[in-house]
């Protein structure tokens, strides 16, 4: 099964089998320099239950990727110049602003990058919970309180129904989060998306609320997204992943062909930089050098190709599409049968 979708694909029809199926997608943000491309052709698609890590490193894309999903990106100066979002059969980009506030929050939930300034400083984290619980499952003030302290305390917070009517400023990162998280699931969607939602936190606590999401996507067969530029959060919880790079999917497949046998050069390089137990005594981390992109000016073909010892001609100038590479794993790379070839080598030789 391909992961990527090309253009002809997305044009033939809208019909999908899947719950999330982002097809094309091109989000631009109008500057003083001209037009940015944030996002630029994603395409990939989440099934029921199934936990999707989306990464890259910080301004490719990832978080724009997951507003533009929530048609939450700011206009002016943003805008979504194409592409569809399929949420159960349903065009996300079709449908009005009543309907959308409808999907935000009752169908799709989302964890935002950090929750200090996500949550209203001045209304109480229960009012906060509740007014959502309240709009989307058509619960009275005393049935949604209920409820809320429920999810309160499914989600790990010390004393729920005392922590009920605090204020953000006086509750810990950790439990900021774990209070985002409990809106976010408050109306049992069937999708929900975590936009760095450990970023700010500290390792243990980073843990458990992982182990928190994991487990409320089992429980409730909830799909998750989980956004991150920590390769190491992806390979423990994510059964698929799709690498970005310059506004666009480079790399996408099952987490264990990623990491065992990575297609795309910019996924070598993530992999390569990262700490690993295993590694040998004195082994030293491999950089990625050069810069990335500007996004109001990239280069012709490939963006990556100035940072690559394997580009050729072609890669400077012509930009590759998902190329399907082996069942369930696609790369946007020309040179992908060399790049694994001289990986598994470099495998041998160590």
């Amino acid at each position: 099964m391909t992961s990527g979708i090309s253009n002809n694909q997305a044009d033939a029809g809208l019909e999908s089998r899947h719950l999330l199926d982002v097809r094309d997608l091109a989000t631009r943000f109008a500057t003083a320099e001209g037009y940015v491309q944030a996002v630029n052709g994603v395409s990939f698609h989440i099934d029921e239950g199934e936990i999707l890590g989306l990464v890259g490193e910080s301004g490719c894309g990832k978080s724009v990727t997951s507003l533009s999903i929530m048609r939450l990106v700011p206009n002016p100066p943003g805008e979504i110049t194409r592409g569809s979002v399929l949420f159960e059969g349903r065009d996300l980009q079709k449908i009005s602003e009543r309907e959308m506030r409808r999907v935000r929050g009752g169908s799709i939930g989302m964890i935002f990058q950090e929750p200090m300034t996500s949550l209203n400083p001045v209304l109480t984290i229960g009012r906060q919970i509740t007014e959502a619980i309240e709009v989307h499952l058509d619960l009275k003030r005393a049935s949604a309180r209920n409820r809320a302290v429920e999810i309160l305390d499914r989600v790990g917070l010390p004393d729920p129904r005392r922590r009920f009517d605090d204020y953000p400023h006086q509750l810990s990162g950790g439990q900021r989060q774990r209070v985002m998280i409990a809106m976010a699931i408050s109306c049992n969607p069937r999708l929900l998306i975590a936009d760095e939602a450990t970023t700010a936190l500290d390792v243990t606590i980073q843990a458990q609320i992982l182990e928190l999401l994991q487990s409320l996507c089992e429980e409730f067969r909830m799909a998750l997204l989980i956004i991150t530029h920590n390769l190491g959060v992806v390979a423990r919880y994510a059964q698929r992943v799709a690498v970005m790079y310059a506004g666009k999917i480079i790399e996408t497949g099952a987490a264990d062909q990623i990491y065992s046998a990575p297609r795309h050069p910019y996924t070598a390089g993530l992999l390569s930089s990262v700490p690993r137990l295993d590694a040998a005594v004195g082994a030293r981390l491999t950089p990625i050098e050069g810069e990335i992109p500007d996004l109001a000016n990239l280069p012709p073909g490939c963006a990556f190709e100035p940072r690559c010892r394997w580009a050729v001609d072609r890669c400077r100038a012509e930009s590759p599409g998902l190329i399907h590479v082996e069942p369930g794993h696609d790369a946007a790379c020309w040179e992908y049968e060399r790049v694994a070839l001289d990986l598994a080598a470099n495998r041998q030789r160590s």
